[in-house]
C-alpha cells in the first residue's frame, strides 16, 4: 500500500509585522494535521511597524520572505512579487493556494490563477472599504476585490458581521461563497503564571495597588483612532477621582502628533506612558486593569481578545467583528464610534465600580479561551478545504 499523498497549501501573507493575520498563518502553518503540508511567504513589515519574524521563531514555523511583497502599490516589486510567487507555484505544485490580507491577496491569487491551481482561496482579516481612502480609490479596490473573489473557489470572512458586511454592505460576493472561520490563537499563556506577572509589570511600571492601569494597543495609525482615545482620557480625569495611570502600547506613522498630544496632557498632570511596541504581551497584559479600543474600522480585533483572555474587560468602539468577540455588558462595553460621551461614561464606571470590574475580569477567560482556539481554527479550516477539494472530484 503506498503512502497517502499529503494536500499542499501554500500560505500568502501581505507582510510578517504584529497583528491577526501572522498569528492566523503561524497556527495554520504549524496545527494542521499531518494530512497537510504547508509552505507559508510573505513580505517584510514597513518600516515603522514591528517584526513578528519572532512569532513564527517561537512555533517553529520557517517562511519563505519575498521582500518584493510590500503595502503599498508598487509596478515594480507588485511585478517582481508576482514573478517569483509564480515560480514557487510551479515548483511546490500546492493544492490549495490561500491568500491572507489585501495585497497577498491580489498578486498571490493573480498567480494562482495562472497556474490554474485548483483550489483558491482568501481571508479577510479586515478590509479597506471605508475610513482608509478615498471614493475613487475605494471604488477601485471594491472593483478588484469582486473581479478577484469572482475567481476564487472561496472567500473566508473572520465573523458573521464581517461577512455580511462584504456581501450585503459592498457586494463583494454572495453570501453562499463565504465561509465563516473565526481567527484562533494560543490563549493559554495570557493565563500561565498571571499573579506573578501582574505583581512584576505593576512593580515595573510603578503603578500603585490603588491605581487603574488603562491601555490601549494597536498600530498608531488613522484608522485606530488614538486621538478619540486621548479625547475621551483627557475628559475622564476630570470627571473621577481615581488614580488612573494610562498606557499606549504600539507604535506607527503617527508616533510624533500622538506624542505632541500625550506631551499637552501630561502637562496637565495626566499619567501616560508611551511603550512601544511590547513583545511580551501576555505577561504586560497581567498588570493592566482595563483595555481600550477606538477604532474607526477592525476586522476582528485581536487585542480584545488577548485582553479578555488576560482577564481584562475591554471598552470599544462598535467597528468590525467586536460585537462577535466581546459580550455586551458581561465582559465589557460596546459603545458607537459616534458617542463619545458614552464612551467616556462607561469608562468611568469601570475605573470607579470595583466589583463591577472584578465580575468582568472572571468572566472573560470563560468567553474567548475555547471560541478562538487555534485548535478549533485548525479543525475548521481543515473541513472547510476538504469540502472544497471534494467539490472538484
Amino acid at each position: 500500500m503506498g503512502v497517502k499523498k499529503k494536500i499542499k497549501i501554500l500560505r500568502i501573507i501581505n507582510r510578517f509585522n504584529i497583528g491577526g493575520p501572522t498569528y492566523n498563518a503561524t497556527f495554520l502553518t504549524k496545527f494542521m494535521s499531518d494530512e497537510f503540508e504547508t509552505l507559508l511567504i510573505g513580505g517584510l513589515p514597513e518600516e515603522n511597524e514591528a517584526n513578528s519574524l519572532h512569532i513564527l521563531k517561537a512555533y517553529g514555523v520557517e517562511p519563505l520572505l519575498i521582500p518584493e511583497l510590500k503595502r503599498e502599490p508598487n509596478l515594480k516589486s507588485d511585478r517582481l512579487a508576482l514573478k517569483k510567487i509564480k515560480t514557487i507555484i510551479q515548483e511546490f505544485k500546492p493544492d490549495i493556494v490561500h491568500t491572507h490580507a489585501s495585497k497577498a491577496g491580489a498578486i498571490g491569487r493573480k498567480a494562482a490563477f495562472s497556474c490554474n491551481v485548483p483550489v483558491v482561496l482568501h481571508t479577510f482579516h479586515g478590509h479597506v472599504f471605508h475610513s482608509y481612502f478615498g471614493k475613487i480609490k475605494t471604488s477601485i479596490f471594491k472593483n478588484i476585490e469582486r473581479y478577484l473573489a469572482k475567481r476564487s473557489t472561496g472567500i473566508i470572512a473572520i465573523s458573521s458581521l464581517q461577512k455580511n458586511e462584504l456581501c450585503e454592505e459592498h457586494k463583494i460576493t454572495t453570501s453562499k461563497k463565504i465561509e465563516v472561520i473565526p481567527l484562533g490563537f494560543d490563549l493559554q499563556k495570557f493565563q500561565d503564571n498571571y499573579p506573578e506577572n501582574r505583581i512584576d509589570v505593576r512593580k515595573e511600571h510603578d503603578i500603585s495597588e490603588d491605581t487603574i492601569a488603562i491601555c490601549i494597543t494597536g498600530r498608531l495609525a488613522p484608522v485606530k483612532d488614538h486621538f478619540f482615545f486621548l479625547d475621551v482620557i483627557e475628559e475622564l480625569v476630570t470627571l473621577t477621582d481615581r488614580k488612573i495611570k494610562i498606557f499606549i502600547v504600539g507604535d506607527g506613522e503617527l508616533r510624533t502628533e500622538i506624542n505632541t498630544r500625550v506631551g499637552l496632557l501630561q502637562k496637565k498632570g495626566v499619567n501616560i506612558v508611551m511603550t512601544s511596541w511590547v513583545f511580551d504581551i501576555s505577561r504586560f497584559n497581567a498588570g493592566m486593569d482595563i483595555m481600550c479600543l477606538t477604532s474607526k474600522n477592525e476586522g476582528t480585533p485581536v487585542s480584545l481578545i488577548e485582553a479578555q483572555a488576560s482577564n481584562l474587560p475591554v471598552i470599544s468602539t462598535d467597528v468590525g467583528g467586536v460585537s462577535d468577540i466581546v459580550s455586551q455588558n458581561e465582559t465589557g462595553f460596546i459603545i458607537s464610534r459616534k458617542d463619545k460621551r458614552e464612551f467616556v461614561k462607561k469608562l468611568k464606571t469601570l475605573v470607579e465600580d470595583d466589583e463591577l470590574r472584578n465580575k468582568m475580569k472572571t468572566k472573560g477567560w470563560e468567553h474567548v479561551h475555547l471560541k478562538f482556539s487555534y485548535k478549533r481554527l485548525a479543525s475548521d479550516m481543515e473541513s472547510y478545504y476538504k469540502k472544497l477539494l471534494n467539490q472538484l472530484d
